[in-house]
């Protein structure tokens, strides 16, 4: 088994897997080990948020499945997005109908929070890389700005803000939602 200090020099992605989870949690991205930021309240009440309304639009309908903090290793890489959706047919299955726990595949949407002291460029590149890889929509959500970056294939990517509605994935036609519904969620009253 691989040290945590020996994982600080490049490894195989083999190597990267075989090591203890930690939380937060940390990805394989070309070899190096980068550790995702701890999330905060603005972070996680997003993502608790949007998973839960995304869910509420997909599940029942059999669309798909959003997941928070869910390891995905596709293409020579091992990323937890802060949510990855998959479609319906898309979610690995055990021989038994259950969700399985290795998902092995880039996700069909993914969506990333931007905490305070993470690089953008950083998280953007890991979105782009999921959409070189098959994923068909990203988010980069800026809680600073209040606006969320739309990365989609063979589109210039746009920034959302106010009352600009959010796209999703074409099969999602329950989820209408706003940058400024989005982030009226952190508003406490």
């Amino acid at each position: 088994m691989v040290s945590v200090t020996q994982a600080q020099s490049k490894i195989t992605l083999e190597e990267f897997l075989a090591l203890p989870e930690t939380k937060p949690a940390r990805e394989y991205i070309d070899g190096n080990i980068e550790q995702k930021p701890m999330p905060q309240g603005e972070h996680s009440t997003l993502q608790i948020r949007l998973g839960t309304v995304i869910n509420e639009a997909i599940i029942t309908k059999k669309i798909g499945h959003a997941f928070t903090e869910l390891r995905c290793t596709f293409a020579g890489r091992s990323v937890v997005p802060d949510i990855s959706v998959f479609t319906w047919e898309r979610i690995p299955k055990t021989e038994e109908g259950k969700i399985a726990n290795r998902f092995e595949s880039h996700p069909d949407w993914v969506i990333e929070i931007l905490s305070p002291d993470q690089s953008a460029n950083q998280v953007i590149r890991k979105i782009l890389f999921c959409i070189q890889q098959g994923t068909q929509i990203g988010w980069l959500i800026d809680p600073k700005d209040e606006s969320v970056l739309i990365v989609q294939p063979n589109v210039f990517p746009e920034i959302k803000q106010g009352e600009d509605r959010l796209p999703t994935l074409e099969t999602v036609e329950d989820l209408d939602l706003s940058a400024q519904e989005l982030f009226s969620w952190l508003i406490v009253q």
